[in-house]
């Protein structure tokens, strides 16, 4: 029986085929039965290591999920907001989210929760810094540049966090500009960023270019500004451990 399974790859079935036979007998199921719950078997291990691999492949910093948020401590979010959002219907309809505030207030919180929900329902997912995304691209041709753009243009939902922390030499906001104008209106994407969109042009050192890349992000985009207290001095000063990034 392992033969078999091996040859048709079913990888599954054959690590658990003993118990399902010993259920089998003692259900005396039929032999349509058996077949079927073999097969819902081989099925459900497939299903879950493609979602440990889109889990791995996501690069989450960390296991943010929403319902841990603390909209009390930080009331400038719109709690009705970030729970239609948590719906994921912005997926559906390529909109944009952009979470703006100072550092500590929760932005990349609720960016890597948002990502939690669209890893949960299948969704391929990636997450990325500025400054890593700049990293890349002045890697070697081979795996820098446009491999760069082409990478992550992919993902259904992309989250670029700490823009405003890495300034951008010209071709850095080039690729970034073309990943922008890839996704627009195909896949969604996730950006967190402590700046004013009128500092922009200074990010990207080239207002005109700042201008024709906030024009594609926020065509269809739902704009989140958080104005509050850090986590992180909630933390040291209350000793806390609610985690707010």
């Amino acid at each position: 029986m392992k033969t078999v399974c091996a040859a048709l790859n079913l990888t599954t079935l054959a690590s658990v085929y003993a118990d399902v036979l010993a259920e089998a007998r003692q259900a005396q199921w039929s032999y349509e039965e058996l077949l079927t719950r073999a097969l819902a078997v081989e099925v459900a291990g497939r299903q879950q290591r493609a979602q440990e691999r889109r889990w791995r492949a996501a690069r989450l910093p960390f296991a943010a999920r929403l319902e841990a948020f603390d909209f009390r401590f930080q009331p400038s979010v719109s709690e009705r907001i970030v729970r239609e959002l948590a719906s994921l219907s912005f997926i559906q309809t390529a909109t944009n989210v952009v979470f703006m505030g100072p550092p500590g207030v929760g932005k990349t919180h609720l960016a890597c929760g948002l990502e939690s929900a669209a890893l949960d329902a299948g969704h391929s997912v990636q997450f990325v810094t500025l400054r890593e995304l700049v990293a890349q691209l002045d890697a070697p041709t081979a795996r820098g540049g446009m491999t760069v753009v082409r990478r992550y243009r992919q993902p259904t939902l992309l989250v670029i966090d700490e823009i405003g922390y890495t300034r951008l030499r010209p071709e850095h906001a080039h690729a970034l500009f073309d990943l922008v104008t890839a996704r627009y209106e195909r896949h969604p994407t996730i950006l967190t960023s402590n700046l004013t969109f009128a500092e922009w042009g200074g990010l990207l050192d080239d207002d005109v270019l700042a201008t024709a890349m906030l024009d594609r992000l926020l065509h269809h985009a739902e704009v989140i500004p958080i104005n509050g207290r850090s986590y992180r001095m909630r933390q040291r000063t209350l000793g806390d451990t609610t985690t707010g990034a």
